[in-house]
């Protein structure tokens, strides 16, 4: 792999989960492998542009993980890639998007795409996508009456719609960036 490829992290307890997402990306990626949560932040650096991350693991968990990026200097942009379904905790989490496993291997392409598609967007775009992400998430896993009744997931929706305003020139500039319309048509 040429040394100017996107560094690709996979988190995940699971030895043969992990090795079949490093495999299936190492094609077009550099990409490392952590077993475990402090393997994981051992292997963190300035380099490493996205981190798959499953949520549940023995030891430091995922959730553990991404506490701790987050307290760093390091701006990678974080996927769960995990069988946790989603409930309304994930609104406080500060990953980028949330994969359900079982994951296939375009949906792994298309969001580690996306993940490095947005390093170049500004942060106030980069909180609306995740923001967004999270919404989505939820709008899929949660039923109507749960959503309607959680207040957690009503402050999202008004912060998202406030991000859509604030975000609008410059998502009409996106409007032909595939990862972006892909992802997002749903919530325009």
């Amino acid at each position: 792999m040429a040394v100017d490829e996107p560094t690709i992290l996979v988190v995940d307890d699971e030895a043969d989960v992990t090795d079949l997402y490093a495999t299936w990306l190492e094609d077009s990626y550099d990409v490392r492998r952590a077993y475990e949560g402090r393997e994981a932040l051992d292997m963190l650096d300035d380099e490493v542009d996205v981190v798959l991350l499953d949520r549940r693991m023995p030891g430091l968990s995922g959730d553990e993980v991404l506490a701790e990026l987050q307290s760093s200097d390091l701006h990678s942009r974080v996927v769960m890639v995990t069988a946790v379904k989603p409930d309304f905790d994930i609104i406080d989490m500060g990953f980028d998007d949330y994969l359900v496993k079982p994951v296939s291997k375009d949906d792994l392409y298309t969001t580690v795409g996306g993940m490095l598609s947005r390093v170049e967007y500004d942060s106030q775009m980069q909180e609306y996508f995740s923001l967004a992400s999270k919404l989505a998430v939820l709008e899929t896993e949660k039923d109507e009456a749960d959503l309607r009744d959680n207040e957690r997931y009503l402050e999202l929706k008004r912060d998202v719609e406030r991000l859509r305003e604030v975000t609008d020139d410059s998502r009409e500039d996106l409007q032909s960036h595939d990862d972006f319309v892909g992802a997002f048509q749903d919530l325009d």
